[in-house]
C-alpha cells in the first residue's frame, strides 16, 4: 500500500502476532529497518515508525529502540520479546479429535495486494483488507483462564497460506482436519480476483508444496483452491478449540476482539491430512 503509516502498522501487527499465537503477551519490541536514505525522504520513514509504534503501544509492549541499515528498498519489521506461563503456552500441534477449527480473520490478502499491483484495485474494497491486516491478534489478552485452556493448538496464518499453516497443526500425524468449504471466510471480491487469474506467485508455490496432503481438493472450485493456498500478510489466528467451549469462545471473539471469527472445520482421527 502507499500509506507509510498504515504499512508500519501492518508490519508491526504481523510481527507481534507470533507472540500472541503462542498465548503470550509481548513486552519489548525492537525496530528493524532497511531504508534507501538517498532515494526516499526521511519523513516517509518517520511515518512508518510512527505506525509501528502505535501497534506496539496498543499491544501493551514497550518499543526499546532498534537497528537500521541503508538498503535499496524500504524494509520494516520488529523483533519481539514476550512471555507466557509455561503451562499455558499454545503450541502449533496438539489438536484433538473433535476439536473445532476456528479462524479469526478472512482470507485473501495476497489476492488483494496482487490486484492492487496489477492496477485493478477497483475490483474490491481494499479498506476492510487493510483494516484486518492492521488489527492485532491479541486474543490471549481477552480470554479468562478457562477459555484460554480450551485452546489445544494455535498458529497464525501468514505466507504459507491456510493450507500450509493448518498442515503444520497436523504435523503430529495423529489427527486430520475436515474443512467446510462453504464456511471459509473471504474478503469481498477476492474470489472474483482469483477467477481472473490474478494469483500471487506464493500461492503457486504453496499449492506445489501442500496439495498432495489434501483429500478431494479437486472437488472444490478453482477460486476456492486459490484461497486455500493464498499467502497471507498479518492473517488471523487458527485455533483448535475444545468442542465444549467452542460456542462461548466464538461468541467472545465476535463480540469485539476478533469480530470476523468463524468455525471452518473440525479435527478427527487421522494421519495428518486435510479433507474436503
Amino acid at each position: 500500500m502507499d500509506d507509510p503509516e498504515l504499512w508500519g502498522q501492518i508490519a508491526a501487527a504481523n510481527a507481534l502476532s507470533d507472540v500472541f499465537a503462542m498465548g503470550g503477551k509481548p513486552f519489548v519490541a525492537l525496530n528493524i529497518v532497511g531504508f534507501p536514505v538517498h532515494c526516499e525522504p526521511l519523513e516517509l520513514l518517520e511515518a512508518v515508525l510512527k505506525g509501528g509504534q502505535s501497534k506496539v503501544i496498543e499491544a501493551g509492549a514497550v518499543l526499546a529502540g532498534g537497528h537500521s541499515v541503508e538498503d535499496e528498498e524500504p524494509k520494516y519489521g520488529l523483533a519481539v520479546f514476550g512471555e507466557a506461563e509455561k503451562a499455558k503456552i499454545w503450541r502449533v500441534s496438539g489438536a484433538r479429535p473433535g476439536d473445532v477449527l476456528i479462524l479469526t480473520k478472512p482470507l485473501g490478502t495476497g489476492l488483494c495486494t496482487t490486484a492492487i499491483k496489477a492496477g485493478m484495485a477497483d475490483l474490491l474494497d481494499t479498506k476492510p483488507v487493510f483494516d484486518s491486516m492492521a488489527r492485532l491478534n491479541d486474543l490471549p489478552r481477552h480470554l479468562d483462564r478457562e477459555l484460554h485452556q480450551s485452546i489445544h493448538a494455535c498458529t497464525d496464518v501468514t505466507g504459507f497460506g491456510l493450507a500450509g499453516h493448518l498442515l503444520d497443526m497436523l504435523s503430529g500425524y495423529r489427527v486430520d482436519c475436515r474443512l467446510d468449504p462453504e464456511a471459509l471466510p473471504a474478503f469481498k471480491g477476492v474470489l472474483d480476483v482469483a477467477d481472473l487469474g490474478l494469483i500471487p506467485a506464493g500461492a503457486y508455490r504453496n499449492r506445489e508444496l501442500y496439495s498432495s496432503r489434501i483429500d478431494n481438493l479437486e472437488k472444490a472450485p478453482l477460486s476456492l483452491q486459490d484461497l486455500l493456498f493464498d499467502p497471507q500478510t498479518s492473517g488471523g489466528l487458527l485455533l483448535a478449540v475444545d468442542p465444549e467451549a467452542a460456542q462461548a469462545f466464538l461468541e467472545l471473539c465476535q463480540s469485539g476482539c476478533a469480530p470476523e471469527s468463524r468455525a471452518i472445520g473440525r479435527f478427527l482421527d487421522g494421519t495428518g491430512r486435510i479433507r474436503f
